[in-house]
């Protein structure tokens, strides 16, 4: 049973994961790459499948990468300086920053890269089973949205296998709050509206993972 982390601990912790999380990296490689502020085209969102929509495939490639990264590196580095127990507070706070980064007004990305590496961390087998899903539903339907949500619904099911009573906690509230960021898309399927990949171009209020 995990033992109750100090108060300073814990914020630490939060803190960490947060400001590690809020760092915008779609918004920067679509700076650096020419295109613009990716927050004006497509969904809106600075995650990887929107950067692509700029037609700037290094861009996104490594918004996807550093968005990865910074999951994992958020749960690693956490995990060295402050223990395993903080470093799954440091895991749902870097997703949360990542969602909701406070320089953005509190409007990131739906969290699909950041939640890969943070399993990837966490747990590797259970991040193996969510990207095998991700890719399977990709391949078969081409809606990011839709890929998006089933992972997140096979995770906590991994994590059910693999993982111990706080990592499955733990997967828990990140499908949760997957479900949330993802509400408009969620809308948009039920409607049979939501573009597919490679697809029509998309509004402002068009769907993103």
């Amino acid at each position: 049973m995990m033992a109750p982390l100090p108060l300073t601990t814990a914020l630490a912790a939060l803190a960490l994961g947060y400001f590690l999380g809020s760092i915008p990296f779609g918004l920067l490689f679509g700076f650096l790459s020419g295109a613009g502020d990716v927050r004006k085209i497509g969904s809106g969102s600075i995650g990887a499948t929107n950067v692509l929509r700029t037609g700037k495939k290094w861009a996104a490639a490594l918004t996807l990468l550093f968005d990865a990264a910074k999951g994992a590196f958020a749960v690693l580095l956490t995990r060295y300086l402050l223990g395993a127990d903080a470093s799954l507070l440091a895991a749902f706070a870097v997703f949360l920053g990542h969602l909701y980064p406070v320089w953005l007004g509190f409007k990131g990305g739906k969290g699909v890269a950041v939640s890969f590496g943070i399993l990837l961390a966490i747990n590797w087998p259970v991040a193996l089973l969510g990207l095998a899903t991700w890719l399977v539903m990709l391949a078969a339907f081409r809606i990011s949205s839709l890929s998006a949500l089933a992972t997140a619904v096979a995770v906590p099911v991994g994590m059910s296998l693999f993982g111990n009573t706080h990592e499955i906690i733990l997967a828990l509230v990140l499908a949760a709050l997957v479900f949330i960021a993802h509400r408009a898309n969620i809308h948009r399927l039920i409607r049979g509206e939501e573009p597919r990949i490679g697809g029509k171009k998309i509004g402002a209020d068009g769907a993103d993972a």
